[in-house]
């Protein structure tokens, strides 16, 4: 994997190198709001405790490696970029797992503790993890083979800035797959989120949901070509919320609240029609081929391999 270099430009979030993104203007509003500025996700990343081995958490593993084994080619030897490393730090390590199949792992994070958990989880297969924002990739165009994005863009409003970035990093041929809070959840979990968050319960800041025809035609409009549409996480967001809680503080009621998971992955590895009812939606989404595009040698502009 290439080494991280500072070429000129702006300054990136994590250590201070800088990176030019020209697909971002300088007056795109990074921090749109008070919930996605920098100072809100290290706050986050910070005291946020881990939510690894939690029976909701595993069962979230479960749907991410269906996704992947069944929506990206094999994956030894690809260069796999995911738009964030929560899961790396606090979740599910699904990038761990894809850098275990052969996959060369590349991540970013605006929020500084998260990128160094990752790094240290990931540290046995060299991975290139970085601090920044989505909206502004410090990667050279098409130097990544896939793009895992699970739980990002919902968290800021211009969600087309990011969808762009995505698009233009990885390769001609390449592939995306893009998920996102799910509108008409069956649970009415954005209804839940939506309480919480006025009651200032809600961590996670601001966090909007997408229909399915609404996640397509912005992936549609950033030129990517979707093949395929699904999701993860069939189960009641108060559910996976109560597992969690259980799970981080030792609760007594956190056997029963486990078992609860367990009937609802058992519906999502069984019947494939409840898949597309997950909490989360996904849209896998392909790069046309653009034949005799230069696929820059580097992950990062102005480095060499």
């Amino acid at each position: 994997m290439t080494r991280l270099s500072r070429p000129p430009g702006r300054a990136t979030a994590a250590s201070g190198a800088t990176t030019h993104s020209p697909s971002v203007s300088p007056a795109t509003a990074i921090e749109d709001n008070e919930r996605t500025s920098q100072a809100f996700w290290d706050d986050v990343g910070a005291r946020f405790p881990s939510l690894k081995g939690a029976a909701s958490t595993r069962y979230y593993f479960d749907c991410e490696r269906w996704l992947f084994e069944t929506f990206f080619p094999p994956l030894a030897g690809q260069r796999i970029l995911k738009t964030d490393l929560w899961d790396e730090a606090k979740n599910t390590e699904i990038l761990r797992w894809a850098a275990e199949q052969g996959a060369q792992p590349v991540g970013i994070d605006v929020a500084l503790d998260v990128v160094r958990e990752a790094r240290r989880v990931l540290a046995p297969f060299r991975p290139v993890c970085v601090g920044g924002d989505v909206r502004a990739l410090p990667f050279r165009d098409g130097a990544v083979d896939l793009v895992y994005s699970m739980g990002t863009i919902e968290h800021f409003y211009d969600d087309h800035v990011a969808l762009r970035e995505i698009y233009r990093v990885v390769r001609p041929g390449g592939v995306a797959i893009i998920g996102v809070p799910n509108r008409l959840d069956p649970f009415l979990r954005p209804l839940l989120v939506l309480g919480l968050r006025a009651l200032g319960l809600y961590a996670y800041g601001l966090e909007r949901s997408f229909t399915r025809r609404a996640l397509r035609r912005r992936l549609e409009a950033a030129g990517f070509r979707v093949t395929g549409e699904t999701g993860i996480l069939f189960i009641p967001g108060w559910l996976r919320m109560a597992d969690l809680w259980c799970h981080t503080r030792g609760s007594r009621l956190g056997r029963p609240i486990a078992a609860m998971v367990l009937p609802f992955a058992w519906l999502y590895a069984r019947l494939p029609a409840v898949r597309r009812h997950g909490y989360l939606i996904a849209c896998v989404a392909v790069k046309p081929d653009a034949p005799g595009a230069p696929q820059g040698p580097a992950m990062v502009r102005g480095v060499s391999r």
